[in-house]
C-alpha cells in the first residue's frame, strides 16, 4: 500500500469517528440556544476556510464543513461581536439570563457524555464470549511475582471495586499510574484448603507483609486479599509497558513450544545464522520453554545484543546447542512504543481455551445503562486523575495525545471490528467532555466560569477581564496543542 493511500485512510478513520462526535457537540450548543430563543448565525464542523455551506432561509443560519476538522463552532448574535438591530436584540445572546448562557454552553459537554453512555451501553447488550480473570502466569522480577500471586487464582476486585473483565482490571490498575504504595488485589480459590495452605506458607516468608490471612469460605471458594507494592507505577523503567505487564499478572495464553516456523527475509534473527527448526532454549542464559516469553524478551530489548540458545538437529537426527548473537531491531508499535523484533515467527496452530478460563459477558437493557453510566464516571474520574498526576509530576507530560494518535487509533479501530469502533468513539467522546469542560477561557469550562460569576454577582464579568482570560486560555491551550502534536511526532515518526 503506498504513503499516500495509508494517510488517506487514515484521514478517513480520524473524519470518520470525530467528525460526528464534534457535529453532536455542536448540535448540543445549537439545539439548546434555539429553544432558549437565541438566534444562531452560523453552525460549522470545523475551523478555517470554508469548503461547502448552506443557509437556512426559515432561520437565516449558515450551515457550513471547514477545513480543519479538529473542532467547530456555533456563532450566535451577540452584540459584543457586532451591530444587532433593535428589534432583535431580544435574541442576542449577551442579553440572556445567566441560566440560559449556562445552558446552552453546558450543553455540548453533556452531549457528549450522553454518547458516550449510548456507546458504552450498547456495547454491554451485545453478548460476548472472553478471557476470564483468572491469572494465567506471574512474569518475573515484577511486583505480583514478589508477593507470589499464584497462577490459576480468579481476580474478582482491584482496589475494592469487583472486577468480571479483563478490561475492568485494566481501567482499574490504570487509575494507579505514577503512584507508589500497594495494590489491594482480591484473589478467588475454588479449593480453601489449597488456597488456605497456600496462606500459610506465605506466613513464614518476606511475603507475609502483602498477604492477609483473612478469607472467607463460601461454596467451596475463598477470597484472599493480597496487597501488592508498586513504585512509580507504569512510569520510569514501566514506562510504555501496559498495565498487566507492569503488575506481572498476565491473562491465560496457550503454551507455544519456542520453534522457530518462519524468518523473514530481511530479519536480524536470519541474517545472524537462526534457521527454520531451531528451539529457542534460552536467551542470554534465562531458560525459555514457551514461545510468548521468547517474545517478550525479545520485545523488551529493542538494540540490544542478546545471546540465543537453540537446539539444532543434524543430518544424522542429533541436537547440538548453538549460541547466536543477535540484535532485535527496534520498532514503533501502533500506540509509538519501542520494542524489538527479529524477524522470527511460528508456523500457525489450532489454538483452544480450557473452559475454566471462558467466561460469557451478556447484560440486560436495565443492567448494561447502569454499567454504561459507571464506566462514564470511571474514566471521566481517571482522566481528570490523570490531569491531577501531570501537573504534580506524578505521571509525565508524554502521555499526552493528540489529533496523530486519535488518527492512528481510529484506523486501527476500523481493522478490528465495529465493537472497538464504538469504544474508541465513547472514550474519545467521553475526552472531549471533560476536556471542554476544564476551566479555562476558550473551552466551554471557562465560559461556563464566567457565567456563575455573573449568576452570583447579578452583572457580567467586565469585557476587559473576559479579553484578558481569553488570551491566557488561547495561549494555553496553544501551548497545550503543541505539546499533544510533539508527543504524537515522537510516537510514530
Amino acid at each position: 500500500m503506498s504513503q499516500l493511500m495509508t494517510l488517506a485512510l487514515f484521514l478517513l478513520a480520524f473524519a470518520a469517528i470525530l467528525g460526528p462526535l464534534v457535529a453532536l457537540h455542536e448540535w448540543g450548543h445549537y439545539i439548546v440556544a434555539r429553544l432558549c430563543g437565541v438566534k444562531v448565525l452560523t453552525y460549522s464542523i470545523g475551523f478555517g476556510p470554508k469548503l461547502a455551506s448552506w443557509t437556512s432561509k426559515k432561520t437565516g443560519t449558515n450551515y457550513r464543513i471547514s477545513a480543519l476538522p479538529l473542532g467547530g463552532y456555533v456563532k450566535m448574535l451577540d452584540e459584543r461581536e457586532g451591530e444587532v438591530a433593535e428589534a432583535e436584540k431580544h435574541l442576542a445572546f449577551n442579553n440572556q439570563h445567566p441560566l440560559k448562557k449556562i445552558a446552552i454552553v453546558a450543553a455540548g459537554p453533556v452531549m457528549n457524555f450522553i454518547i458516550a453512555i449510548a456507546l458504552f451501553w450498547v456495547l454491554f447488550l451485545v453478548p460476548s464470549e472472553q478471557l476470564n480473570t483468572r491469572i494465567g502466569s506471574i512474569l518475573p522480577d515484577t511486583p505480583a511475582a514478589a508477593v507470589n500471586l499464584p497462577k490459576g487464582d480468579k481476580i474478582v476486585a482491584v482496589d475494592g471495586h469487583q472486577v468480571q473483565t479483563w478490561e475492568e482490571v485494566n481501567y482499574r490498575l490504570a487509575d494507579r499510574m505514577g503512584e507508589t504504595g500497594t495494590v489491594a488485589v482480591s484473589l478467588e480459590t475454588v479449593n480453601p484448603k489449597v488456597q488456605q495452605s497456600a496462606t500459610n506458607a506465605t506466613a513464614v516468608n518476606t511475603t507475609a507483609d502483602y498477604r492477609q490471612a483473612s478469607q472467607i469460605e463460601a461454596n467451596k471458594v475463598a477470597i484472599t486479599k493480597v496487597e501488592v507494592p508498586i513504585e512509580n507505577f507504569m512510569q520510569g523503567e514501566q514506562s510504555g509497558k501496559d498495565t498487566l505487564t507492569s503488575l506481572g499478572v498476565m491473562p491465560w495464553q496457550p503454551h507455544i513450544e519456542p520453534i522457530v516456523g518462519q524468518l523473514t527475509e530481511d530479519g536480524a534473527a536470519i541474517r545472524q545464522g537462526m534457521k527454520v527448526g531451531d528451539k529457542i532454549i534460552a536467551i542470554n542464559k534465562q531458560p525459555v520453554d514457551d514461545w510468548l516469553a521468547a517474545t517478550r524478551i525479545i520485545r523488551d530489548n529493542p538494540e540490544t545484543l542478546l545471546t540465543f540458545t537453540v537446539l539444532r538437529k543434524d543430518e544424522q537426527g542429533q541436537s547440538h546447542e548453538i549460541d547466536l548473537q543477535i540484535m532485535p531491531q527496534g520498532k514503533k508499535g501502533n500506540a509509538g512504543q519501542h520494542y524489538g523484533q527479529i524477524g522470527a515467527g511460528i508456523n500457525p496452530i489450532e489454538i483452544v481455551v480450557p473452559d475454566d478460563y471462558k467466561t460469557m459477558v451478556s447484560y440486560d437493557p436495565m443492567t448494561a445503562i447502569g454499567k454504561a453510566f459507571a464506566k462514564t464516571g470511571q474514566l471521566a474520574s481517571m482522566t481528570l486523575s490523570s490531569m491531577g498526576k501531570m501537573i504534580t509530576g506524578k505521571v509525565g507530560l508524554d502521555n499526552i495525545s493528540g489529533p496523530i494518535t486519535i488518527a492512528v487509533i481510529s484506523k486501527q479501530s476500523f481493522e478490528i471490528s465495529w465493537e472497538q469502533v464504538l469504544a474508541n468513539a465513547g472514550i474519545i467522546s467521553l475526552s472531549l467532555a471533560v476536556l471542554n469542560l476544564l476551566p479555562i477561557p476558550v473551552l466551554d469550562g471557562g465560559h461556563l466560569l464566567y457565567y456563575l460569576i455573573e449568576l452570583i454577582r447579578g452583572r457580567p464579568v467586565s469585557e476587559r477581564m473576559q479579553i484578558l482570560g481569553f488570551n491566557i486560555g488561547f495561549l494555553f491551550l496553544l501551548g497545550f496543542m503543541i505539546l499533544a502534536i510533539t508527543n504524537d511526532f515522537s510516537r510514530y515518526f
